[in-house]
């Protein structure tokens, strides 16, 4: 299966499965589940990224321990618009987990994701510390819920 347009992911998805959101970070992937009626995503956990096959790995038993239907990919688009050398990264990270397991993958512009998210934690006081321990798994979950909010208004 290839990329697919966000909209369409509905579509492709079986019965009842629910998405997995995925920030894509350099040193870590932080993960956000959404409900199997597509409406509220939630933050899930942050993975220590490794070499892609052990991260394929463990990605690959999360879909199928909470019954994953599709992905959406955060994609790291630069501020004017222009796609860099992380988002080629992104695209292909995207393409080989499609050669291990045959999911739909919609990539979903991530741009100030991480700041919202931060910005959030300081304003709730949170300290350094945990702030950093749940803010890629946060990201994840404001991207996904990005695109569920996006389905949502049609």
């Amino acid at each position: 299966m290839a990329l697919c347009n966000p909209t369409e992911l509905p579509g492709l998805l079986p019965l009842n499965t629910r998405l997995l959101g995925l920030d894509l970070g350099t040193k870590t992937i932080g993960l956000a589940l959404s409900d199997s009626t597509l409406i509220v995503a939630t933050p899930h956990s942050t993975l220590k990224r490794q070499k892609f096959t052990e991260d394929a790995t463990a990605l690959l038993a999360i879909i199928d321990g909470e019954n994953v239907g599709g992905l959406v990919l955060g994609m790291p688009i630069n501020m004017d618009g222009s796609e860099g050398p992380r988002c080629q990264s992104t695209r292909q990270f995207a393409a080989n987990l499609m050669e291990k397991r045959d999911l739909p993958i919609a990539l979903w512009d991530e741009r100030l994701s991480t700041a919202a998210v931060t910005r959030t934690l300081l304003e709730a006081d949170t300290t350094r510390k945990r702030r950093s321990e749940v803010v890629d798994k946060m990201a994840a979950a404001y991207i996904l819920q990005g695109l569920l909010d996006r389905l949502k208004s049609g």
